[in-house]
């Protein structure tokens, strides 16, 4: 693990990463179901705080949304239209290229071979006063971390701390809100 010393995200060297076809086949393992009410409770720790913020019939991109795409729907249950993009699941790349109102990345983070480029187009993508929500597990500090049950997924590449997320706001000149645990929402100045 390396951890940059200008912005404070901690990440695996691109030389560990696993193969394409190896980190699918740890995504197959997931079970979740978008009927589990289990599922939708976790999911709910980011789609509260950014539904509460959201006008009506608000346009969004799940980024990441995987074979299940749960918090997808429980925002359009609600009255949002939604787009879907997963590298694996739903690889609909003209969904990166629309731009939205609001924008979701639950456990998604961890993921990203190059999180700032990756972040930096997701950013672009948002309206002005658009909403960029993120769900990830906050690194913990440096005497914890080899302890921490969160890197020991070999799909999980980097990690975020307040330290970064408040880096990347500063880049972006947005407002940042920590409105839960593990629960980051990055506000497009109107």
């Amino acid at each position: 693990y390396l951890l940059c010393r200008g912005c404070g995200l901690v990440f695996v060297p691109a030389r560990y990463f696993l193969s394409c076809h190896d980190e699918k086949k740890r995504y197959d393992l997931h079970r979740n179901s978008c009927e589990d009410p289990e599922y939708r409770r976790f999911l709910s720790r980011l789609f509260s705080p950014v539904n509460d913020r959201l006008a009506p019939g608000s346009r969004g991109l799940d980024f990441g949304s995987g074979p299940a795409p749960a918090l997808a729907r429980m925002f359009e249950e609600t009255g949002h239209s939604m787009a879907l993009f997963d590298r694996y699941y739903e690889p609909a790349y003209p969904a990166l290229e629309q731009q939205y109102d609001f924008i979701t990345a639950s456990e998604v983070a961890e993921h990203l071979r190059d999180p700032w480029f990756e972040l930096d187009r997701l950013w672009n993508r948002l309206n002005h006063g658009g909403l960029l929500g993120i769900m990830t597990q906050s690194v913990v500090d440096q005497d914890e971390f080899s302890k921490w049950h969160y890197k020991n997924d070999p799909t999980h590449i980097c990690f975020f701390s307040p330290t970064s997320l408040s880096w990347l706001a500063g880049k972006w000149r947005a407002e940042l809100t920590f409105p839960g645990k593990d629960v980051f929402l990055f506000r497009k100045q109107s």
